[in-house]
């Protein structure tokens, strides 16, 4: 039997396992509440506690989303401020362009800002995130039909990358084209989203992290990678991207060819997982001494919970993908919470930032951490997604 077909049958998760995840996370966000008032955790731990730092790099974003995930399971306001009180330093990146020629502002600015504005109406919230969203508009290639992940788009050696990441990025776009009534934004994610349907994902429903196209020709290059084990082995992470951001793009362009094929994704991811459910750092892997990545765990769970939601009940990956989902996240409850770690201020262990360049081996991973949340959260209550 393949591995996905173990998943017609599963055991459901119960929600009191949920709930006292949830209550750990909640204690460890009350550790950490005065710690990051004005700063944001590393990207990865070291030795499994998050360092200080200021609003750079791609992932403070995920600590703020955090704050206002608690805020809405608990109801109480001092997340709401502790999370407002972060928008400055948001404010300031922006006016002062700092750390913003990245594809990255969409994991920055929905989880800070659109967030914001959906849970309490927060107007200048909304105007922050739009002009975010302009800035990642700024970085689309008409003539390629993507957005450049990072670096100078004036610069020909840089030109022309988008990975796979950028797939999560997208809903900030389709959502400043529903507050403006402009279009631009939404036919740009269009456009990047077929692109990377057709450029990052393989015949066999594995990925590329990065691909390469002829900015001046919109013509295809090559396919490469900057996290995985190989140009053509399959980064975990990755995949778990694209098994949450094509459907997320579905959402909003109600493409049925995507939710298709993210069905092929989840099935790849699926039927390449270990005995615990809990993929290693890259697919090509299913057994051995290599590290797993949890933080690719929890992405892809999201992702299987978001793709379960528009399939129809007759649609047999319906029920396999809930019940994977289910399955994974018990095993990440049980085994690779940071609770038996009294010291680390993290929330999951056992994640991979970047192993071919020797960072966040086997630590915390602050967005790791954050899909974990948004997972369980998604499975006690009807969520309405920041995405």
């Amino acid at each position: 039997m393949s591995m996905i077909e173990q998943f017609a049958t599963t055991k459901p998760l119960t929600r009191a396992r949920c709930d006292e995840a949830m209550e750990f996370i909640i204690r460890q966000m009350d550790r950490n509440l005065e710690t990051f008032a004005d700063t944001f955790p590393s990207e990865s731990s070291t030795n499994q506690v998050y360092r200080q730092v200021g609003n750079v790099a791609w992932t403070p974003g995920f600590w703020t989303g955090m704050l206002w995930l608690t805020y809405e399971v608990t109801g109480d306001e001092k997340y709401r401020l502790a999370a407002e009180n972060q928008l400055s330093s948001y404010r300031q990146r922006v006016d002062e362009r700092r750390y913003t020629e990245t594809h990255d502002l969409g994991f920055l600015y929905t989880l800070s800002c659109v967030s914001a504005y959906k849970l309490t109406g927060n107007e200048g919230a909304k105007q922050l995130a739009i002009e975010a969203a302009d800035l990642l508009y700024a970085r689309y290639l008409e003539k390629a039909g993507i957005i450049q992940a990072w670096g100078n788009l004036n610069d020909p050696k840089q030109q022309g990358r988008m990975i796979i990441d950028c797939l999560m990025n997208l809903p900030l776009l389709y959502w400043a084209s529903e507050v403006t009534g402009d279009p631009k934004y939404y036919d740009a994610a269009e456009a990047h989203v077929h692109q990377s349907a057709k450029y990052l994902i393989r015949e066999d429903a594995s990925s590329f992290h990065t691909f390469y196209m002829d900015t001046q020709t919109g013509e295809p290059k090559y396919g490469s990678t900057a996290q995985g084990y190989a140009d053509d082995s399959c980064w975990a992470r990755g995949q778990a991207w694209g098994m949450y951001g094509f459907p997320l793009s579905y959402r909003y362009t109600g493409d049925g060819e995507l939710i298709e094929l993210t069905t092929k994704l989840s099935n790849y991811f699926l039927n390449r997982l270990p005995e615990d459910l809990v993929c290693y750092w890259d697919l090509i892997f299913t057994s051995g001494p290599e590290e797993r990545d949890s933080s690719a765990a929890a992405i892809a769970v999201c992702g299987l919970l978001e793709t379960a939601k528009h399939l129809p009940l007759t649609d047999p990956n319906q029920r396999r993908y809930e019940n994977a989902a289910l399955s994974i996240l018990d095993s990440l409850i049980a085994h690779y919470l940071a609770q038996e770690v009294p010291e680390s201020n993290g929330i999951l262990l056992h994640a991979v930032y970047g192993k071919p360049n020797g960072t966040g081996i086997d630590e915390c991973c602050i967005w790791g951490d954050y899909y974990f949340y948004e997972a369980l959260v998604r499975v006690t209550r009807d969520w309405k997604p920041y995405w």
